[in-house]
């Protein structure tokens, strides 16, 4: 029996909820995700349905297939950013589609597979040159705010590494959000199905929290108070930076993990700091959004 899966004709972080809610209430057999009415992704949106893919593979030990957006806009978009280079790891698709291509991708970050240390300094060295371009130039942040940047991006990746126990995948783009904000943004988005908050951290604290011990306690142990899973004094301070400087740029900051999702909410956004009870989902799934600096008097 195939279980069909719709993908949302808008694949953002909403999108990708009703998604993992689609993926949730399947029961197993062979799995169809339709994307063929797909409009729209983000980066957040198109790394999930990579990481859909691969819970369900995980979870029911088959690959599954996979119909690609009808749309040549969005088809063309996915393979500029190499979603379908990822995707045929994870996917079986009906008929040929093309991996790559050829035209250059404008993405600060392409769709790149994090497995190791190695990936992730590959993945800050990759987007330096164009993270100065694009932070100073599209988005007005001043020159320190690179390095700023690639400590974000470092960090986030590192998330999966350390805690995931699998692999991830990380891509970041700039875009206009149009949703109040009406500027433009920077977009990271960092995915895993692992082991997720509560697991990673379940051997060094669930004991102290006893019954509480949960998806959201285990997010707000980590996010809010710097809980690691390691005993060193050097673990656990790294959320709390992203966290501080995010803060700083006015930004959004995202982890959703289980059933829980916690958030660092600016005000150009209307969002649930904490949110719990939400359809399950393995591992974790950061988003953090960078938006344009506005001059004094209301100036881009």
């Amino acid at each position: 029996m195939t279980v069909v899966i719709p993908v949302p004709e808008t694949l953002d972080s909403r999108g990708f909820e009703g998604l993992v809610a689609g993926w949730a209430a399947a029961e197993g057999g062979r799995a169809l995700f339709d994307s063929r009415h797909v409009r729209w992704v983000s980066p957040y949106g198109i790394v999930g349905l990579l990481a859909a893919g691969a819970a369900w593979q995980e979870r029911f030990g088959e690959r599954p297939l996979l119909q690609p957006p009808e749309s040549k806009e969005v088809a063309s978009y996915l393979s500029r950013i190499h979603f379908f280079e990822n995707a045929h790891e994870i996917f079986e698709f009906e008929g040929h589609v093309r991996r790559r291509s050829a035209t250059e991708s404008d993405a600060l970050l392409e769709i790149t597979p994090i497995r190791s240390h190695q990936d992730v300094h590959d993945v800050v060295d990759r987007v330096r040159e164009r993270a100065a371009a694009i932070l100073g130039r599209r988005l007005g942040y001043p020159p320190p705010a690179v390095l700023h940047f690639s400590v974000i991006l470092s960090e986030v990746c590192q998330n999966i590494v350390e805690h995931a126990g699998t692999d991830g995948w990380v891509s970041a783009q700039t875009y206009n959000w149009k949703q109040r904000l009406g500027r433009q943004v920077v977009v990271i988005a960092v995915m895993d199905v692992g082991m997720g908050f509560r697991g990673s951290l379940a051997r060094e604290h669930a004991q102290r929290y006893g019954d509480r011990w949960s998806d959201e306690t285990a997010l707000e142990a980590a996010f809010l108070h710097g809980v690691s899973r390691y005993r060193d004094p050097g673990r656990g301070p790294g959320l709390q930076g992203i966290r501080k400087q995010v803060t700083r740029w006015n930004g959004l900051f995202t982890i959703r993990s289980g059933t829980a999702r916690i958030a660092e909410v600016p005000d150009w956004i209307e969002r649930e700091p904490i949110s719990s009870g939400l359809p399950d989902f393995p591992g974790a799934q950061i988003q953090v959004v960078l938006p344009q600096v506005v001059a004094p008097g209301g100036g881009g």
